[in-house]
């Protein structure tokens, strides 16, 4: 039900919000794992914390990032925010380059219905990041 009156509800799960070290590494992590790019931010001045909003633009659904040197416990080791890629293909491209990053946490590996196929890599602040093939968390929900 993706559509203009459906994303303009502010209603359900909105966000998850962690802290970062260098927002910078992460707002190019998340665009080169995640296809996902700033949609807001705030702090650009001197002595005020920065903080963005970071979107695929397919859902209401932002992971927001906040600016700390002392950035709060990681997600892991289970522990992670998950993303489906358009295709196995897909996701071994992105595990290569996490492989050669040295930041494959899990190597892809397919455990069928309902999880399917699926690897964790790390982004810049230590957090979980499952990049997944065939998980029908979309069907699930739409026929439950």
């Amino acid at each position: 039900m993706m559509g203009e009156h459906w994303m303009n509800k502010g209603i359900g799960l909105t966000h998850i919000a962690l802290t970062s070290q260098d927002i910078d590494a992460s707002i190019q992590f998340y665009a080169d794992y995640a296809n996902m790019s700033v949609v807001h931010q705030r702090g650009l001045k001197p002595d005020e914390t920065r903080v963005v909003w970071l979107s695929d633009k397919t859902r209401p659904f932002v992971i927001v990032l906040m600016e700390s040197n002392q950035p709060a416990p990681t997600l892991g080791p289970f522990a992670h925010i998950g993303v489906g890629c358009e295709s196995r293909e897909v996701l071994d491209q992105l595990c290569d380059r996490a492989r050669k990053a040295n930041i494959l946490v899990r190597e892809p590996v397919d455990t069928g219905y309902p999880a399917g196929y699926w690897a964790f890599i790390k982004d810049p602040d230590g957090h979980n990041l499952e990049l997944s093939y065939g998980q029908e968390v979309g069907l699930t929900v739409a026929s439950a």
